[in-house]
């Protein structure tokens, strides 16, 4: 499993709030507490800012450059997965480009690729369609979509998914 998230100001029902631990996190560490898979958490070499304004601007810009953010952490391989969960928000209808930095720099053929998101009303986004350009070769699973507001209490829902998708453990 890899996946992006961000703490700090965030949307919730309208207005703010401000999260500890970013919401695809939370949704990283329940699905991470029920099967058994490496986790990588995926870092911005220039993290993205606390403010959520800020982080909104930053994100446009990104998408109209089709910017590539650099990733801090990365893995050197993943050879050795056949199944990878790749988990983000959702920003303006897609996840955010640091998720195309990550996807473009591995050999996803032969691997099958399941998608994971927060959202607030977008849902799974455009991540099936962008995956599949940015993981030639990847066969495209079905993904998980889990409101940000709702992501404590997503428990149910990420079993379901998880046994539907067949690697939920035991």
């Amino acid at each position: 499993m890899a996946y992006f998230s961000r703490p700090g100001e965030n949307y919730y029902y309208g207005r703010r709030t401000t999260l500890k631990t970013g919401n695809t996190e939370v949704l990283a560490r329940m699905i991470s507490e029920r099967i058994e898979c490496d986790v990588h958490r995926i870092e911005a070499v220039d993290p993205y800012s606390d403010d959520y304004d800020e982080t909104v601007a930053r994100n446009v810009r990104e998408q109209q450059a089709d910017a590539r953010p650099a990733i801090a952490n990365l893995p050197t391989t993943l050879d050795r997965y056949d199944t990878v969960l790749l988990g983000s928000p959702i920003w303006n209808v897609r996840a955010p480009m640091i998720m195309s930095t990550f996807a473009e720099k591995f050999d996803f053929r032969g691997k099958t690729v399941f998608p994971f998101t927060t959202h607030a009303m977008s849902g799974l986004g455009t991540t099936g369609r962008d995956y599949a350009t940015s993981c030639p070769g990847a066969a495209m699973g079905e993904g998980l979509a889990v409101r940000g507001e709702e992501v404590q209490d997503a428990g149910p829902e990420v079993q379901s998914w998880l046994r539907r998708i067949g690697v939920l453990r035991g």
